[in-house]
């Protein structure tokens, strides 16, 4: 009957869901083995579903976090639960709202915010546990948050934590993460908080693919950063030593002391180059990325031509660092002023580092030169003076 057909489809979804949690619950176990088989920074820590933490007491936040992000991320359904809340297992108590912000409830209902200016910035992200809602929601515990600049929080640390797992996605492997607010003695204390949290100036993560047996860091200053992602990345060897801490006690000292920014960002593999460090440009230029706050003003541009095309117009235009149609900066050469080189611009400066001069203009969003003659743009080497 369809009472009967309606009570065995009840029994078998029940035994569905409960066959999926304990698978999660299976994952979840596996994944704090994985986390200490590769060797915790310490071993003073707190175990929770899938994140293990050291807290200090003294800063009032986790003095790292490690989790790993999988490839079930891809299929996930979990979202975020704005459940913040007091981590249980520390036993000295963690830091809680009213250290970031106050609340006042007006008549009507309505909740009016009194923030201090730091976001609650998580250290392993709630997006990274999308696979489990329960381990998506311990990522709410205080002791997962630090205070981060709102412009640091939800611009470049958000594109970094996007970018690894968009790697995770894309190369179908996990990543073992370390998160490191990197905390000494002197920081600034976030005044109106009630259990005077420590402010970190930089913030660290140290990543691990168990796969291809790679790893890379990322130190990063907290504040608004417009730098391009992968000039923040170091090795392992250097971020323990800015940090203090051996993260990744159990692999080898090659993959720590190695890193292969190409393996990381697949923009490099195709040829786009890091802009120019700005302690090896020329006296008074500027690299690619600078550019950008240069708009209006006559400057001198420097970095790698990438990519060089002609337009529909017989126009040449130069792309620096980054290809089209992702590129930074670019060189703008019309026709008409072509003739005013005595040599071929494309074949000359494709694949060369140049210094541009010119006053720099906004063009669909990217900045450019336009460049009348070959005074104004040389082939620029390490080490010269202009």
């Amino acid at each position: 009957s369809l009472e009967v057909y309606r009570n065995q489809k009840t029994v078998l979804s029940n035994q569905i869901k409960n066959l999926e949690a304990k698978i999660i619950d299976w994952r979840q176990m596996q994944i704090i083995e994985e986390l200490k088989a590769v060797g915790l920074p310490s071993t003073n820590y707190v175990e929770h579903k899938a994140m293990i933490l050291e807290y200090s007491e003294e800063h009032e936040q986790a003095k790292w976090v490690s989790h790993i992000i999988v490839p079930e991320i891809k299929t996930g359904l979990a979202y975020r639960s704005n459940d913040f809340r007091v981590d249980p297992k520390i036993s000295t108590g963690t830091a809680i709202q009213e250290d970031y912000f106050l609340t006042d409830t007006l008549p009507g209902g309505k909740v009016e915010y009194d923030g201090y200016g730091y976001d609650r910035g998580h250290l392993a992200p709630s997006a990274d546990f999308r696979w489990s809602e329960a381990a998506l929601s311990e990522s709410y515990f205080y002791s997962n948050m630090s205070p981060q600049s709102p412009n640091f929080n939800r611009e470049k640390w958000a594109e970094l934590e996007s970018h690894l797992r968009r790697y995770v996605i894309n190369n179908d492997v996990p990543l073992i993460v370390v998160t490191i607010p990197i905390l000494n003695a002197g920081l600034p204390k976030l005044e109106r908080s009630v259990n005077s949290l420590s402010i970190p100036n930089r913030y660290a993560k140290a990543v691990y693919d168990p796969v291809n047996d790679r790893a890379i860091g990322f130190i990063m200053e907290n504040k608004l950063l417009t730098n391009l992602l992968e000039s923040y990345a170091v090795s392992i060897d250097e971020l323990e030593r800015e940090s203090g801490l051996d993260v990744f006690q159990n692999i080898e000292e090659s993959v720590e002391s190695n890193i292969e920014k190409e393996d990381w960002f697949d923009n490099l593999k195709n040829g786009d180059r890091d802009p120019i460090y700005p302690l090896d440009l020329p006296r008074g230029s500027f690299n690619t990325v600078q550019a950008k706050k240069k708009v209006g003003q006559n400057v001198s541009i420097c970095g790698h031509v990438v990519a060089s095309r002609y337009s529909r117009k017989g126009h040449l235009w130069l792309n620096l660092d980054r290809q089209f149609p992702n590129q930074v900066f670019s060189v703008f050469i019309k026709k008409e002023d072509l003739v005013n080189f005595d040599f071929d611009v494309k074949q000359r400066f494709t694949n060369q580092s140049v210094c541009v001069r010119g006053k720099v203009e906004d063009f669909s969003d990217s900045p450019s030169i336009n460049v009348k003659g070959q005074n104004r743009i040389k082939v620029f080497v390490k080490g010269d003076a202009q």
